[in-house]
């Protein structure tokens, strides 16, 4: 039987499910708003604070990954191929539109 793979989210494994499920409650509403034909305003404000909160929760991560497996090393990597990969995770986060 294989071991779990722990990663550096794992700690916080559940308040992370807990910001994603509000979240998909937000893209709910946004969903209800437009069916109700809701001021484009509105909807574009709702629709900024779910970015904002996808955005906290892609940089909890990219913090837990540095500190889990940038820091303490991910499996068969060196250094700077951990670095490298975190980076590559940022520039992807930084596009947009």
């Amino acid at each position: 039987m294989a071991t779990p793979t722990t990663r550096g989210y794992s700690a916080t494994k559940d308040q992370l499910g807990n910001r994603l499920k509000r979240i998909e409650g937000q893209v709910r509403g946004v969903q209800n708003m437009v069916d109700e034909d809701r001021y484009c305003i509105d909807v574009l404000t709702q629709i900024s604070a779910i970015q904002a909160a996808l955005d906290k929760v892609a940089l909890g991560l990219l913090n837990d990954h540095a500190e889990h497996c940038v820091v303490h090393g991910a499996a068969a990597a060196t250094p700077e191929e951990n670095v490298e990969e975190m980076m590559a995770a940022v520039a992807r986060l930084m596009r947009r539109g």
